[in-house]
């Protein structure tokens, strides 16, 4: 099964592509993972995005795709992958679409997450972190027994800068801005399958189980 998860920070993308991952044991194949695996490693490619990193540029989209390349060819995704974070825009999507013609493969289907921008910024907003440990915790989900004190450690926990509600706002903007047209791109060729969370929200829940949410996935993957 190869698959490409899209959605908004927030919606679960990451953690439904983790779950699909175990469940039909294929990679869960991020962008940003392999830059850093080719630039340990000092490949002839991890060099030349290193170059664009230290001058500060964004890696050009051709040397990307030949990364993602070298790792869809990998003996783990045989059986298939899902690619979380990528495509972002659709200049990278069409020249997604060629490479994996010129390899002989197609996907199976491009899952869309949605969830409304409030309950995205809520989700957001109220992640915390323990500065010792590195606990996870949130103040409307999963709040600390006792505030700003970590239930494992004892350490200080703080709100990272990403999750201030100024910072969450120009995220959603630039993922609007560049990614939304992906989603009419897939859409247009038949590859798009929507999983719209805020339908599986009860009238006085503003999370999902990841359970609830998993489901509806496989449904939609073998439907």
């Amino acid at each position: 099964m190869r698959l490409i998860f899209l959605g908004p920070p927030g919606a679960g993308k990451g953690t439904q592509s983790e779950l699909i991952s175990k469940k039909f044991n294929i990679p869960q194949i991020a962008t940003g993972d392999i830059l850093r695996q080719a630039v340990k490693n000092q490949t002839e490619l991890g060099v030349l995005a290193k170059k664009y990193m230290d001058e500060g540029k964004l890696v050009p989209d051709d040397v990307i795709i030949n990364l993602i390349k070298g790792r869809l060819l990998g003996d783990d995704c045989q059986m298939g992958f899902i690619l979380d974070g990528f495509p972002r825009t659709v200049a990278q999507a069409e020249a997604l679409t060629i490479t994996l013609k010129e390899m002989g493969l197609s996907l199976d289907a491009v899952v869309n997450f949605s969830l409304k921008d409030e309950l995205l910024i809520k989700r957001l907003c109220g992640r915390r972190v323990c500065k010792s440990c590195g606990y996870n915790f949130h103040v409307y989900y999963q709040p600390p027994k006792e505030e700003s004190k970590c239930d494992k450690c004892g350490g200080e926990i703080y709100q990272r800068d990403d999750d201030k509600e100024e910072v969450i706002n120009r995220r959603l903007k630039v993922y609007k801005e560049q990614t939304y047209p992906l989603i009419d791109y897939y859409r247009q060729i038949g590859s798009l399958k929507d999983v719209n969370v805020n339908h599986l929200l009860k009238d006085d829940e503003t999370d999902t189980d990841v359970e609830v949410v998993l489901a509806k996935v496989i449904d939609v993957l073998e439907g």
